[in-house]
Parts: C-alpha cells; sequence; structure tokens
C-alpha cells in the first residue's frame, strides 16, 4: 500500500534512527555515510522486519532490471553490517538465515499515525493509556481489525487470558483517533465487581454524572448524535449484564462503535468476533538457526523481554533452539512467556528450559481450545509462584485482596498482617515488579500498583488455600476505613469539597472492603466506620446511588448495636442529601437532615451544623417551604456568629436573601446577594459535596432575578450572563443546571425569545447528559412557555402538562405554582375559562396559609385576566388589585408593572382611560433602563392608545 503521509516517519533501532523518504541513516543524532545500494537493501529490511527475504526479492528490488549475482548482494550487506557496527554488533540487527535469505531481527520503533500529523485530534473526556512502545507479532491482527471495525460497529476480540487482547485493543484505539476526531474511551471493567454497576461505569468513564438509578436513557442521548468509539476491556466476568448494554446502545447510538475484549464472545446482536490466537512459535523441527527462529513473534518477544533487563545478552546458536521449546511449551501466549523470560537472569535459558519441561504436562501440545491455554497460563503462574522466596509469596497472596490498583501504603498495611515488616514487604514489593508479578498502573499523583488479571486470581485461591483470606480482608477494610477518615478529618468532615477526589482510583477497593464488611463473614462494626468514612467519599464522586446503599445499610447496623452520635451524624446527613438527588424530595429527607442536625447541636459542632442547615434550607425550597427557608437562615445566622467566620457569615446571607426571594422580598433579596457579584470564588463555602450546590452561584441566580423584579432589567440581563458564565467554571453539573433553570426567566420575562429558547434547549440537553430528571422535566415546562408566548398553545400546554406530571411525581415543587400560571394562561387562551380558573386556583391554594411567594402577585394577575376574559370585569379589578397591593409590599416594580397593563386595559374597555393613565405613567417613569423590554413596550403602547 503506497505511503499517503507527506512526512517522513522515522525508524529507530539501537541507537539508530533510519529516514526513508529523506534516505538518511543517523546514529545518536549524527548522520552515517551509507552507499545507495547499501541503503536500500537496509530500508527494504526494516520495512519487512522480522520477516526473511528471500534473496532472489531482494535483489529484485534493489537492482531494478539490472542482472547481479548474489556475490554483489553479500558485498553490500557486508559494508550494511560495517556501518551497522561491524560484524559482531551488526549481526544483531541483520541476520543471514542460510539457504533462505536475510533477516532484520532488530526490535524497531515506529511512530503511530497519529503522532505525525501536525494537528493531533483532540483527547476523549477519558484519555487512553498508552500503547505498547512496539508491539510484536500483531500488526496483522491490528490491520484486520480496524477494517472489521470500519464495516461492523461492534466487534470483540476473543482469547485466552494473558494472550495480549488489550495491547491489540489499545494498538486500534490509538490507529482509530483521528477517524473518531479524538472521540474514543477507554473503559477498564476489569476493577468493576458488581455488575449492575456496568451502565454507571461507562457513562462516568465519558464524564457524565450519575444521578439516577438507570443511566441508560442519558447514555442514549449522549451517545446517539457523536461519534464514537468505546474500548470495553476484560469483560468476561460481566457478560450477562455488559451484552445487553452493549447491544442496546449500537442499536439505538448509530454514530457509536464498541471494540470490546473478552474471553468469550458477548454472542449479541450485530457483534462482530475477531479471534486472537497465539503468538507464531518456531516449528519443532531440526537444523533452526538463530534468524530461523527469531522470525516468529514468540521468539522475539521471548528475546526482547530478556534483553531489556540483560542489556548485553546475545542469543546463541547454543540456545536458540531452546528458546524455540519455551515458546512452544507455553503455546505462544504473551503473559506466560514475558513470565518465563523473567526467569532468565535468575536460571538462564537452559535452566529456565528445565524449570518449564518439569512444571508443566505435555498432553496438551498443539490443542487450540480456551481451557487448555487457561491451563498454560495457570501453570506458567503456578510454577513462577512456587519460585518465590515465603515473603515474596506471602506478600503476593495479600495482595490479591486489592480489585484494581493500589498504593505501597495500602500494600504495606496487609503485608504486615501476614507478619511481614515493613522494610522485608517493600524489598518483596520490589522483587515481585521486577519478576512481572505486579505491574504499575498510571496516575497522577503517585504510583500505582496493580495485578493483572489472571495473577490476582490465581494467587487468591492461593490464599484461600492458606486459610489467610478473612485476616487480609479484614486488614484491607480497616486500611480503607483510616485512609479515608484521615482525608475526612482534613476536609474538616462535609463542610468543604474537593477532600476526595485525587484519591477516585480507591473506589473499587472501597467497593471492595464494604462489601466485605457487611457480609457474613465480615464485621459490621469496621462497615459502619468504613461507610461513614466513605460518604463523602461516594457524594464528591457523585455516586449518590452507592451513597445511598451503604449509608442506609450502616445506619441499620448502628440501629442494632452500640450508636456513636458523631458516626450516626455523618450517615445521616448522607443519607440526606442521596435521598434527595435520587429519589426526589421525601419525607425522609427532612428526617435525614432533622436527625443529624439534633446530632451535631448535641456534639456542639458548629461546622457541622451550619452545614445541615445549609442542606435543611436546599430542601425546603425544592419543597416549597420558603418560609421554613428563611427560618432557617435566620438559625445559621446565629451559628455564624459563634463561629466568627467571614466567609460562613458569607454563606448565611446568601440563605437568607435566596429565601427572601423566593417569599417575595425582593429588596432584602437584592441587598443580601449583591456582594456575590464581587465575592472571590475561590473562598470556602458550604458546598454539598462536590454535587454543585454551590451557594454563590444560587445566590447570583436570586441576583439576577431579583433586579429584574425591582426594575433593573439591564442589569438583570447582566447579572444572569455573568451567572452562568461562573457556573461554567465550576463543571459542576447541578450548579449549571440551577444556573440555567433559573436565569432563563430572566429572558422570558424581558421578552428576549431568541436567547431563551438557546438556553432551554441547553438545560433539556444537559439535564439528558447529567440523568438530572427534575431539571429536564423544568426544561420541558420552560419550553412549554416559551411555545405559548410564540403562540403554539396547543404545544405550550402538551409540555407543560408533561413537565407538570414528573415535578409532582417527585415533589420537586418550587416550579409547580410557576407552571400552574403559564397552564392556566394557555387554558384561557384556548377558550377554556373553566378549566384556567381551577388550575389557577389549584396554585394559589398551594401557597401556604401566609400566602406569600415571590411568584403570588402574578398568579393573581393572571387569575384577573382570566376573570376579565369571562367577562367578569368587576371581580378581574378586585384580583388586579390584589396583585399590586402585594407587588408593592414585595417591591417587585417588575409585576406591579404587568398587573397595572393588566388593570389598564379593562379600565380601557370601561371608560376609565384616565384612571388608567394615572396608574400606568408613574411606573413606566420610574424604569430608567430596560426600556425596549417586552412589558414596557406593551406599556407605552397602551399609554398611547389611552391618549
Amino acid at each position: 500500500m503506497p505511503d499517503t503521509n507527506d512526512q517522513d516517519s522515522a525508524i529507530a533501532f539501537g541507537p539508530f534512527r533510519l529516514l526513508a523518504k529523506s534516505r538518511l541513516l543517523e546514529k545518536d543524532g549524527a548522520p552515517l555515510h551509507l552507499g545507495g545500494r547499501a541503503l536500500d537493501i537496509l530500508i527494504f529490511l526494516a520495512e519487512r522486519a522480522g520477516e526473511v527475504v528471500d534473496k532472489r526479492e531482494l535483489i529484485k528490488r534493489v537492482w531494478a532490471g539490472v542482472t547481479v549475482d548474489e556475490g554483489s548482494l553479500r558485498f553490500h550487506i557486508t559494508t550494511l553490517r560495517k556501518v551497522l557496527g561491524e560484524t559482531g554488533e551488526g549481526a544483531r540487527y541483520v541476520i543471514n538465515v542460510p539457504g533462505r535469505g536475510y533477516c532484520f531481527a532488530a526490535p524497531l520503533l515506529r511512530p503511530t499515525p497519529s503522532e505525525s500529523r501536525t494537528s493531533p485530534p483532540v483527547a476523549s473526556p477519558h484519555a487512553l493509556p498508552s500503547p505498547l512502545a512496539r508491539m510484536i507479532g500483531r500488526d496483522e491482527a491490528v490491520e484486520k481489525i480496524l477494517a472489521e471495525l470500519a464495516l461492523h460497529r461492534f466487534v470483540t476480540i476473543v482469547g485466552p487470558g494473558g494472550i495480549g487482547k488489550t495491547s491489540v485493543a489499545l494498538a486500534v484505539a490509538h490507529r482509530e483517533l483521528t477517524a473518531f476526531d479524538g472521540q474514543v474511551s477507554f473503559v477498564d471493567f476489569g476493577a468493576l465487581t458488581d455488575a449492575r454497576l456496568v451502565p454507571g461505569t461507562i457513562a462516568a468513564t465519558l464524564g457524565l454524572t450519575v444521578n439516577s438509578d438507570d443511566p441508560m436513557p442519558g447514555l442514549l442521548a449522549f451517545l446517539r448524535s457523536r461519534r464514537t468509539l468505546l474500548v470495553f476491556d476484560s469483560c468476561e466476568h460481566i457478560l450477562d449484564e455488559l451484552a445487553p448494554v452493549a447491544e442496546r446502545l449500537v442499536q439505538q447510538a448509530p454514530e457509536l462503535h464498541i471494540l470490546a475484549t473478552s474471553r468469550e464472545s458477548f454472542r449479541s446482536e450485530g457483534e462482530r468476533v475477531h479471534r486472537l490466537f497465539p503468538l507464531d512459535c518456531p516449528p519443532e523441527r531440526d537444523g533452526l538457526g538463530i534468524a530461523d527462529i527469531l522470525a516468529y513473534p514468540a521468539s522475539q518477544l521471548f528475546v526482547e523481554r530478556i534483553a531489556e533487563s540483560l542489556s548485553e545478552f546475545e542469543l546463541s546458536e547454543e540456545d536458540a533452539p531452546l528458546v524455540a521449546e519455551i515458546c512452544r511449551r507455553l503455546d505462544g501466549i504473551a503473559l506466560a512467556i514475558e513470565l518465563a523470560a523473567g526467569r532468565v537472569n535468575a536460571y538462564g535459558i537452559a535452566g529456565t528450559a528445565s524449570l518449564l519441561d518439569s512444571r508443566f504436562s505435555l498432553l496438551w501440545r498443539g490443542r487450540r481450545s480456551a481451557i487448555p491455554r487457561h491451563q498454560t497460563l495457570s501453570a506458567a503462574l503456578a510454577w513462577s509462584y512456587d519460585l518465590l522466596p515465603a515473603a515474596e509469596s506471602a506478600t503476593l497472596r495479600g495482595l490479591s485482596v486489592f480489585v484494581g490498583p493500589f498504593t505501597v501504603e495500602a500494600a504495606l498495611a496487609v503485608a504486615s498482617c501476614q507478619g511481614i515488616g515493613e522494610s522485608e514487604a517493600v524489598e518483596a514489593i520490589s522483587n515481585l515488579l521486577a519478576k512481572s508479578l505486579i505491574a504499575t498502573s498510571p496516575a497522577e499523583r503517585r504510583l500505582r500498583y496493580r495485578l493483572l488479571d489472571t495473577t490476582r486470581a490465581f494467587v487468591g485461591s492461593k490464599l484461600v488455600e492458606n486459610g489467610e483470606a478473612a485476616r487480609v480482608a479484614r486488614a484491607h477494610a480497616e486500611y480503607f476505613r483510616d485512609f479515608l477518615r484521615d482525608i475526612a478529618l482534613k476536609s474538616t468532615g462535609l463542610q468543604s469539597a474537593g477532600g476526595f477526589l485525587p484519591y477516585a482510583d480507591h473506589l473499587p477497593n472501597v467497593r471492595a472492603a464494604l462489601t466485605w464488611s457487611f457480609s457474613e463473614g465480615g464485621d459490621r462494626t469496621i462497615g459502619v466506620d468504613l461507610a461513614a468514612s466513605a460518604a463523602q467519599f461516594f457524594l464528591e464522586l457523585t455516586l449518590l446511588t452507592e451513597c445511598y446503599r451503604w449509608t442506609q445499610q450502616a445506619l441499620v447496623s448502628l440501629a442494632t448495636g452500640a450508636m456513636d452520635s458523631r458516626q450516626e451524624m455523618t450517615l445521616q446527613a448522607a443519607l440526606g442529601v442521596s435521598v434527595m438527588f435520587t429519589q426526589g424530595n421525601t419525607e425522609a429527607v427532612r428526617s435525614a437532615f432533622t436527625r443529624s442536625l439534633q446530632l451535631a447541636r448535641e456534639l456542639e459542632d458548629l461546622h457541622w451544623q451550619l452545614w445541615l442547615l445549609r442542606g435543611l434550607h436546599i430542601y425546603l425550597t425544592r419543597v416549597g417551604d420558603f418560609h421554613g427557608a428563611l427560618g432557617t437562615g435566620e438559625q445559621g445566622e446565629g451559628v455564624a456568629r459563634k463561629l466568627n467566620d467571614p466567609a460562613a457569615t458569607l454563606n448565611v446571607e446568601w440563605m437568607l436573601g435566596v429565601a427572601h426571594h423566593l417569599i417575595g422580598n425582593q429588596d432584602k433579596a437584592v441587598q443580601f446577594c449583591e456582594s456575590a457579584m464581587v465575592h472571590n470564588p475561590g473562598s470556602q463555602r458550604l458546598n454539598i459535596g462536590h454535587l454543585g450546590y454551590d451557594d454563590r452561584i444560587v445566590a447570583l441566580v436570586a441576583l439576577a432575578r431579583g433586579l429584574w423584579l425591582t426594575g433593573r432589567p439591564d442589569r438583570a440581563i447582566e447579572a444572569a450572563r455573568y451567572t452562568v458564565r461562573e457556573a461554567e467554571l465550576l463543571e459542576q453539573p447541578l450548579t449549571l443546571g440551577i444556573s440555567l433553570i433559573w436565569t432563563i426567566y430572566v429572558f422570558l420575562w424581558v421578552g428576549d425569545w431568541a436567547n431563551a429558547e438557546i438556553m432551554i434547549e441547553r438545560l433539556i440537553n444537559h439535564a439528558e447528559r447529567h440523568f438530572l430528571g427534575p431539571y429536564h422535566a423544568v426544561g420541558i415546562g420552560q419550553k412549554g412557555e416559551l411555545l405559548l408566548r410564540r403562540g403554539d398553545i396547543a404545544g405550550g400546554i402538551e409540555h407543560l402538562r408533561r413537565s407538570q406530571a414528573t415535578l409532582y411525581a417527585t415533589r420537586h415543587r418550587i416550579m409547580t405554582t410557576v407552571f400552574a400560571t403559564a397552564l392556566a394562561e394557555g387554558l384561557a387562551s384556548q377558550d377554556q375559562p373553566d378549566e384556567a380558573l381551577r388550575m389557577i386556583d389549584e396554585a394559589i391554594a398551594q401557597i401556604p396559609d401566609h400566602g406569600e411567594s415571590f411568584d403570588m402577585p402574578e398568579m393573581l394577575r393572571v387569575k384577573g385576566d382570566i376573570l376579565a376574559r369571562s367577562g367578569n370585569a368587576a371581580e378581574a379589578e378586585n384580583y388586579f388589585r390584589k396583585s399590586l397591593g402585594l407587588s408593592r409590599r414585595q417591591c417587585a416594580l417588575g409585576w406591579e408593572l404587568r398587573g397595572a397593563i393588566s388593570l389598564g386595559r379593562v379600565w380601557r374597555h370601561a371608560g376609565k382611560a384616565g384612571e388608567a393613565r394615572d396608574l400606568l405613567a408613574p411606573l413606566v417613569v420610574r424604569y430608567q433602563e430596560g426600556l425596549q423590554t417586552r412589558d414596557l413596550v406593551a406599556a407605552k403602547e397602551l399609554l398611547g392608545a389611552l391618549n
């Protein structure tokens, strides 16, 4: 296939660098002089590295159209070897295969196509692990899989453990980065033990927030219109759950491609299975020389792995047949070959072959079914394990308790329960790493270790056989209990966010520790401690369903045993948050927050008291108890005074401002919330974990709306835009959702339908992506309002009814009266006055006895409009007057102007033009800005008609 890349792709081997297009050979960066024929030979052999090239084919390529004998070829080969470092060293690169030809046998490093791009594709949300610098014997497999993936959107690489499925998948994924414009994500299922978490794991890898028991609808909404490649790795243990998920994703997301690795196929519709066979091994035949043996990938891998640890290693004629034998006995399985190569340093090739021969049965020689290959790998692991000293084998057995990556500190904690001292354990871990029984795992903050899945399964069975499983599981759980508790203490409990985020890679181990603790053979006391320590960990990772599951289980255990007040306080708080965001605003939320707050007061913990008041404040606003929310803010004032903390005082002021806005005290709302425009967003705030209820953003929302209500439309628009920009910077899904929901109304109120539509569609998409059910319902309702304003009455009513059904079901009442008011207007426009009147009366009745809320003046005005349409002018005037009076008490000039317009129109028809003019003109004069906004334009048009 011709090379279509205009750039010169370098091939590196040893100290040399070959640029074929430039016809340049460099050694350690310096150019080397090499004759044209010799350079042609080198380029041709390097292009077919690892293959034996027939002499006649080589002559035909280098001397095209010219007849020469083999002597000329040998002469230029000799010249080439001299330039590469005389025959002794040069023989490492160009090898003569008697009777056949020549082979370039050195390991090559060749850049991937993506490295040659001048503009690399944008990285995916979840970066791919790095590919192998050089993958041996898999180029053909990679090309076939690339072709299959182009024709079939679901390809599974199937083969036994340790054969190299992940390496091949990563090579394919990196090659596909350009085709998918960087949208390639790697989902490692190897550490997942709970199959129910499959959809959530995929969503989390894509950067989506999981706030629902069923993430699939949001996951499909995200993937449906995006050209994306998902790489599912290590799937065999969760196929029953993953197969239907993958099948549904492929069926319903037409731009999605899936590349999976598994020990068995998914057996799903549309799946294309690519079986990855073992590396080709030298045949069992007499007379094979070094070049013959190194022409096979299995032998190349074995020799290359030896050379990595023994830099001066050179394969001898005597040892070459032993290498072929070892590779055959290991059936070409990459992991087993690498394990064997790791023993050469200690035992030599002959000694390794001898040990291998004594440890493996030859009964399965040549069979290709899966089970024998598993036996081969198991035997290889058993052999490596049996060679370990006692301290190393005990350490390795203990490490099998870890799921996914672990730190050296965690490893030492487990090793200590095995009776191994710290210095001895450190040495054992180092040796196990050198012997390829422990692998390193990339991490941003520090080095992480992990066991390969096959190794972990093998030594895990040894742990059970030795009767050590319970002891090690206890040490594992105790370590993570103490580890998370220390982070919680450094973060001052739940009052500040972000302390746990750098440790997200510990999640599989925390899950495993909790599972053991609450199991029949576990220790529930440790489980309760661990659940309390892990509560904020789950919240910051937005794993709300898991947070609910473990906190509830811990609270049940606490109820049957000795109560620890601080533990219960922590668990009740986390339970309240997780239930509120996953199950809706149930009474269980109020109960959990109230109980936790009671315990915080008994413990005299002011920080927790303030945090819990904040959580209760959110709950009360969501259920529509605005006066209750004001009461919690007033309680917070006393706590903040005791703390004498400016940041706490500011947070409480914002709580009060939000409550005043919702009640309808708009002048106080603006007064309390104005500081949010200038406050340093980096200061500590009482955020609800990492979930995104950011106090400053909520205060900015109240400020933007308060500015419109108090007669400052231009400043309201400016504040609304600023609020959304600030929310975007925080990268918190709930915060951005809140900012969109509430600032959308500023644009609806001023009559900017175009920008309102843009923001509404953004809200709906954002809510789908992050599984924010109530927020999605709000977006649908706001779309209904916009449709009404644009004259699509039927469409608006349909959207509003859908929205209301969801919001009532989740007790998300903060918006129900707003939407009921809009729905009543729509029904009145359709000449359904009785239904409209019933709807607005129900909305007004939702407000408690004190009858105060931010939207009550508007509800009264809309009721007046409905009555006026029905010909009941006297009663309509009564409600308009009520609306105007309440608007004035609330300092809500925006509502007052709307009420005056409605009453002015009734008076105009009644022949009271002068009274209508006297009512409306002073209100218009009070506006110093926003003169082109919808209500002011309508007011001026009415005044013109009255004149």
